[in-house]
């Protein structure tokens, strides 16, 4: 199934004992089958798996595993595989990070037969210095991803879980600079936040404040 690692590593962490595997159903293959329960693990880029979820929403429970980083070292390898160093990222994922991939499929969240699971891993990252990567790397690969750890799961059922990523000294009605400066994430990140608060039907558009939205908890 070309699996990289990191996803063959979750696969493995979160399977149980009587779980099938690449199971074929409704035309798509499944990660881990359980029960009644369809497990998809992805390790980014939520919108390449939005068609396959909703299609299997239509008949089954499905719950998407999605790891975040917490902690990364980075290896850098040459072309035939040596190590050439190893090196932990200064950069910390945080949970309020999964918006950046769930502000491609906010809607989910409102199906009944939908949940989502986040894992705060330890990962190991493999980089090759080979020209073809992005340019916003400088041409460097990522080769591979490893799981270290697994720290910690936090499991959405719906959309009323996702309130917890609002401050409880967060005062009604609110707007995106109050949020942000209350969570501590930029401005930028806290637009995605309340996009897909809304998609999901966790808040509303109470009115606006000249262009500024000003937002309610449904």
């Amino acid at each position: 199934m070309n699996e990289h690692s990191l996803h063959l590593a979750i696969k493995n962490w979160y399977s149980l004992p009587e779980d099938k595997f690449e199971v074929r159903i409704d035309d798509s293959i499944v990660d881990i089958v359980r029960e009644d329960l369809l497990i998809e693990i992805q390790t980014k880029n939520f919108s390449a798996i939005k068609k396959k979820l909703i299609n299997l929403l239509e008949n089954h429970q499905v719950r998407l595993v999605y790891p975040i980083p917490q902690k990364k070292w980075i290896i850098h390898v040459t072309e035939s595989g040596e190590i050439i160093r190893r090196r932990k990222s200064p950069r910390k994922g945080r949970l309020v990070d999964l918006f950046y991939e769930l502000v491609n499929a906010p809607n989910l969240i409102r199906h009944e037969n939908f949940s989502l699971e986040v894992l705060m891993i330890e990962e190991e990252e493999v980089r090759c210095n080979d020209g073809k990567g992005s340019w916003r790397r400088r041409g460097v690969s990522i080769k591979d991803r490893r799981l270290m750890n697994v720290k910690g799961r936090i499991l959405f059922r719906n959309e009323r879980d996702f309130l917890s990523f609002l401050p409880s000294d967060l005062i009604m009605p609110f707007t995106n600079r109050r949020l942000a400066k209350l969570s501590g994430v930029s401005i930028y990140l806290t637009r995605k936040i309340t996009y897909c608060l809304r998609k999901m039907g966790a808040i509303t558009i109470a009115g606006k404040n000249g262009k500024e939205l000003i937002f309610e908890v449904s």
